[in-house]
Order: structure tokens, then C-alpha cells, then sequence
């Protein structure tokens, strides 16, 4: 059963275990004049409707089963003063809300909306501004955050926070959220069997989406574009990227996706446009890359070392500075039936596959890595001769790294 029913299922269970659940109301004229005062005064499995308007409140505990309805967005200003709401029960929901002000610490991680140690939990259709942290899950599981709009205002990394966070959280969805001007616009840290999807992660300080010791974790339809850099996946295995878009992640030390010690994953079906780097790879292995598709980056693959057992079939390589860059003479990658843009073989037979293998490691690529000045001779009549003179007998290049059956066409 997805993560989505269990929630409906619990609440539904709830409400029917509770039979007499009511509706409290929030606003200036009623009995529950604060939010505060409405969770205080309702029972397990109550409603809370908030009315339109705004409510000066910080340090919001919601310890009892509670739906938090906001009726025409209501605006819950925390006043710089620190946390808004913290979530310490479980069947949870926090829907349609507009946060805003959340404090900010060098201590403490203030958010807008923490959830601690809780299940069952829903936060959807919350708009939140002018924030720290937005949504942080701590030691949390089967809950959704669904259709959130989280814009920050970060501009350095060291006094701001992530969009959306999780820490030992488990068995979550992240679905259909927009995330800007934060630090990292989602982040995961020890957070096992997640769901990142249809999320758009852009203009983030650092990454559109960071991840750390997370394992059995698929990503999938996101757009990651014009980050300080796009994806960071670091010490985890067992991880499926699928269909992702990163574009536009500039800058000396940017890319697409950092893949750091990353063991038995599969990224299929992605695009990788106008990054600095399309992928940097360094101690990762088992991995497959299938259909993705690598377009006008400056290098498509970085490869820095440490890297066994991987796989590359059926991608695109289209018009990359560099489509492979290499640190060692030494390969036990398999590079087969992929396009690539720069190939001028031959197919007598026609059958649609290349009868000379594509070398797509260049003489200048190894020069660049060693001395990074010498991009400035890009293109030049110098850097082509020398390229066809390692071409023809290959001396500081990876011998074996060849694509032996590239493709004539692109692969659509």
C-alpha cells in the first residue's frame, strides 16, 4: 500500500475510532482566538480551521492528532522569533497554510514546520517565506510532503538553511514542490526508502538537492537547474535516478550530479543540459547509465577515479566540450551503443552501428585536467592535431576505454 493510502487509511481509521471529531474554528471573534489556543482546546482527530487573516505565533506544538486546515490562506507570522510549528504527534496534517518569518540561530535549526519523531504525517499546500529552515522531518516516517512552495532569501551558505529536510526519517514522499533561495533546496541525511518526486529544486546556493548515507532511495521527474550545483549524492547505495532534469548549474566548481562513493544505483533517462559538468564520478561503482541524454555541457562525464564495474549504453553525447574526461590509463568501465555527437566513423553494412570504435577520451581533456589554463586553447588548430595524433596510437589516454559499437543516430 503506497504512503499516500496508508495516510488516508489512518485518518479515516481515526476519525471512525473517534466518532464525536469536530471542527474548531480559529479567528479573532472566536472562542480560539490563536492557534495555540485551538490545539489546546481540541480533542484527538479534531479539525482545526484556521480563518483568514494573520496570526502573530511562534512555538506552535501540536501534540495530539490534529488536521490544520487554513481556510483562504491564513498568514502565521513567526516574527523572527524562532520556530513556527513543531509536529510531536502522530496523523498530523497541515494543509494550506501561509508561514512566514521564521527565526534564524547559529545554534539551532528553526524551521517553519518540524516534525519530530512522528508517523502518519501530511503537510501539503503550505506556502512558506522568509524562512530558515522550511519543512525538516527529524527521526520521522510514513509521511507525505506534497504541493509545498518554499522561497528563502539565502545568499551565503553559513546564514541559511535547506528547503526541505530530512534526518533519520524513513518511508517518506516528497512530491510537487518548488523550492528556491534556500541553501540546499532538499536535503537527506541517513533517510532510507524515499520518494523525491515532480519536485522543481532551482537558484539554490549550494545544491538543488543533497543527500548523504541514504540508501533504497528513487528520485524521479525533478528539475535541479541553476544551482550553485545541481545534485550531490554522497555515501549511499542502492539508488534509482530516473527521468531528472539538470540545467544550467555554472560555475568553476559546478555540475549536474556528484556522485561520491555511491555503490549499485541506476540513473536512467535524465537530462543533463548546460552544466559546467554533467556527471563528476569519483569511488563509485556498479552503476548503470542508460538513455540519458548529456547535451552542450562543458565536460558530459568527469571521472575522477576509483570508479569499477560501471556501465554506459544507450545515452546521447550531443555537442559537450568534452564528452569523457579520464585521471587514470586504467579502465574497467564498459562504454557500449551509445551517440555520440563528435563520431566521424563509417557504417558499410548499415546497420545502424559504427565499424570503427569511438575513443571519446581526448589528448586535451588529460591537459586540461592536469593543467586547467590550457582550456583557453579549446578549439584551436594545435589541440585538434594533437587530439588525432593520441587518436591514432594512444599513449596517455585509457587504451581500453572505447565505445566498440557507437550509434549513427541519435537515440530518441
Amino acid at each position: 500500500m503506497c504512503i499516500k493510502r496508508k495516510l488516508i487509511f489512518v485518518l479515516l481509521v481515526g476519525m471512525s475510532i473517534f466518532g464525536h471529531a469536530k471542527t474548531i474554528e480559529v479567528c479573532a471573534d472566536c472562542e480560539a482566538g490563536t492557534v495555540k489556543k485551538g490545539i489546546a482546546i481540541a480533542a484527538d482527530f479534531d479539525t482545526l480551521l484556521i480563518k483568514k487573516g494573520t496570526y502573530s505565533e511562534f512555538n506552535i506544538q501540536v501534540d495530539k492528532p490534529l488536521v490544520i486546515l487554513g481556510e483562504s490562506y491564513p498568514v502565521i507570522d513567526g516574527r523572527d522569533q524562532g520556530e513556527i510549528f513543531t509536529v510531536v504527534s502522530d496523523n498530523v496534517t497541515i494543509d494550506g497554510l501561509f508561514i512566514i518569518n521564521v527565526g534564524t540561530s547559529y545554534t539551532e535549526d528553526y524551521a517553519a514546520i518540524r516534525v519530530v519523531k512522528s508517523k502518519n504525517f501530511l503537510i501539503q499546500n503550505v506556502v512558506l517565506e522568509k524562512l530558515f529552515f522550511g519543512i525538516y522531518l527529524e527521526k520521522s516516517s510514513h509521511g507525505r510532503v506534497y504541493h509545498n512552495k518554499i522561497i528563502g532569501d539565502a545568499v551565503e551558505e553559513f546564514n541559511s538553511g535547506n528547503g526541505i529536510q530530512l534526518w533519520y526519517s524513513n518511508n517518506i514522499e516528497v512530491e510537487q514542490n518548488i523550492v528556491q533561495h534556500v541553501r540546499d533546496g532538499i536535503y537527506l541525511e541517513f533517510s532510507d526508502d524515499v520518494l523525491i518526486k515532480n519536485n522543481i529544486s532551482t537558484n539554490n546556493v549550494r545544491y538543488g538537492l543533497h543527500f548523504m548515507f541514504s540508501n533504497n532511495d528513487i528520485y524521479e521527474n525533478n528539475v535541479f537547474e541553476n544551482n550553485g550545483s545541481g545534485v550531490a549524492v554522497m555515501f549511499s547505495k542502492y539508488i534509482e535516478m530516473r527521468n531528472n532534469t539538470f540545467r544550467k548549474n555554472w560555475g568553476a566548481a559546478s555540475f549536474g550530479m556528484l556522485l561520491k562513493e555511491i555503490n549499485d544505483a541506476e540513473i536512467t533517462g535524465n537530462t543533463f543540459e548546460k552544466n559546467t559538468v554533467g556527471i563528476s564520478i569519483e569511488g563509485s561503482n556498479r552503476i548503470k547509465y542508460l538513455k540519458n541524454n548529456f547535451s552542450n555541457n562543458g565536460w558530459a562525464l568527469k571521472v575522477r577515479g576509483a570508479c569499477y564495474g560501471n556501465t554506459f549504453s544507450s545515452n546521447n553525447f550531443l555537442h559537450n566540450s568534452f564528452d569523457v574526461s579520464y585521471n587514470s590509463k586504467l579502465n574497467d568501465n564498459i562504454f557500449s551503443g551509445n551517440y555520440w555527437s563528435k563520431y566521424t566513423g563509417y557504417d558499410l553494412n548499415k546497420d545502424g552501428t559504427g565499424d570503427v570504435p569511438y575513443r571519446p577520451v581526448k589528448l586535451f581533456s588529460y591537459i586540461v585536467n592536469r593543467t586547467p589554463e590550457t582550456i583557453v586553447l579549446l578549439r584551436s588548430l594545435f589541440m585538434d592535431i594533437i587530439d588525432f595524433s593520441e587518436k591514432v596510437s594512444p599513449v596517455f589516454t585509457p587504451d581500453k576505454l572505447l565505445d566498440a559499437t557507437p550509434l549513427m543516430k541519435q537515440i530518441q
